[in-house]
């Protein structure tokens, strides 16, 4: 990886950086790979609240405080909500409404109550998740195609901005063709008039779930559980360079090689491409 970067050139006067990413299977994103700083209290923190919330994500700050103490750190509410903030975790339980509503934020209705998922590139869904690190940390975007749980699309990066959602959307759909569907939460980088528009100038309706309500993304926040159980805990990466190459072994083989009980033991690879055929 590092001896592939070292051949971009970022003022090349005919290919630009996606071109040359491309050319050379780097995803843009792996040129900027510098995990996130905080301090050794909080990363070790931030771990623990990670894998405690994986488990119990009805638990808001308060609880999880107490859940913290009582295993032996010395934090407060204040410190929780920082962190809870800058993991980009949200509890299931609704909320009062302690703030406006961003007027430029663009929401859409849940689009899948009811809804009969039977071929590929009909839904996508797509989510940001905390990736801890041995010094640091980063997130984790992916694209999962419900009806066959086929990772469409990856990347990782130190901030989660609209730009890098949308290259990763655009990326997907270049290499697997849109879907009719994509369902996202309600964060910022969704809601965001960049990613609508994207949407909307490709014919793909939007759908987001409702505030607070764990299971509207449900296949996505298993495929978070496995990712970190199977993948992340285990190998604690050191660095970004890393923790791409090793994500992009363990999406590989979630693919193309490894069965799914809910698919009757085929792998995703199988079921995306035979009905997507």
């Amino acid at each position: 990886m590092e001896q592939r970067r070292a051949y971009i050139d970022k003022a090349h006067p005919d290919l630009s950086i996606v071109a040359q990413c491309e050319m050379m299977s780097i995803n843009r994103s792996g040129l900027y790979y510098t995990p996130c700083g905080e301090t050794p209290l909080n990363l070790d923190v931030m771990r623990k609240i990670d894998e405690h919330f994986l488990k119990y994500p009805f638990k808001g700050v308060l609880r999880m405080t107490a859940w913290l103490r009582d295993s032996g750190y010395k934090v407060n509410p204040k410190r929780t909500r920082r962190l809870y903030h800058l993991m980009g975790l949200q509890t299931i339980y609704p909320k009062r409404n302690l703030s406006k509503a961003d007027r430029k934020a663009y929401k859409y209705p849940y689009l899948l109550r009811g809804l009969k998922i039977d071929h590929s590139n009909q839904v996508w869904a797509i989510d940001i998740t905390y990736i801890p690190m041995r010094k640091g940390f980063m997130y984790l975007c992916a694209i999962i195609d419900l009806h066959s749980r086929f990772v469409v699309g990856w990347s990782i990066s130190n901030t989660m901005t609209t730009e890098w959602v949308n290259e990763i959307v655009k990326h997907a759909i270049a290499r697997h063709g849109k879907p009719e569907i994509i369902n996202s939460d309600q964060g910022s980088q969704f809601t965001s008039k960049e990613y609508v528009e994207l949407l909307q100038n490709a014919g793909i309706q939007i759908s987001m779930d409702g505030k607070g309500r764990a299971l509207d993304n449900i296949f996505i926040e298993r495929l978070w559980r496995r990712v970190k159980y199977e993948d992340i805990y285990i190998k604690d990466y050191a660095d970004g360079l890393e923790l791409y190459e090793g994500l992009k072994m363990y999406f590989l083989e979630y693919n193309e090689l490894h069965g799914h009980q809910s698919l009757d033991y085929k792998t995703p690879h199988q079921i995306y491409y035979k009905a997507a055929a």
